[in-house]
């Protein structure tokens, strides 16, 4: 049972990034999937999540309207799709399903 997140790197302010979340061992629509991050020197922060079978998707106060959760049950994969970044969202950015497996993370740098 495994989450390997992908798609972090460096970007701009105002750039956009997309991440990837592949889910093995486990269908995540049967699960609700969580994104999370973690500020350098700060806590994890709750970010997004999206309800069993991708109907519902709630977003934190922080990034609604500029980041979008999407998932592909096909290729059991969640993506994330991060507009308008700014240096507060850089963070190590980690996906977890709801029965307590979490990926690696990726890291996300928003600086020009």
């Amino acid at each position: 049972v495994h989450l390997v997140e992908s798609g972090g790197g460096l970007v701009q302010p105002g750039g956009s990034l997309s991440l990837s979340c592949a889910a093995s061992g486990f269908a995540f629509r049967d699960h609700h999937m969580s994104w999370v991050r973690q500020a350098p020197g700060k806590g994890l922060e709750w970010v997004s999540e999206i309800n069993s079978g991708g109907g519902s998707t709630y977003y934190a106060d922080a990034v609604k309207g500029r980041f979008t959760a999407a998932s592909d049950h096909a290729k059991n994969t969640l993506y994330r799709q991060r507009n308008s970044l700014k240096p507060e969202d850089t963070a190590l950015y980690d996906c977890a399903a709801s029965h307590g497996t979490w990926g690696q993370g990726t890291q996300v740098t928003v600086s020009s």
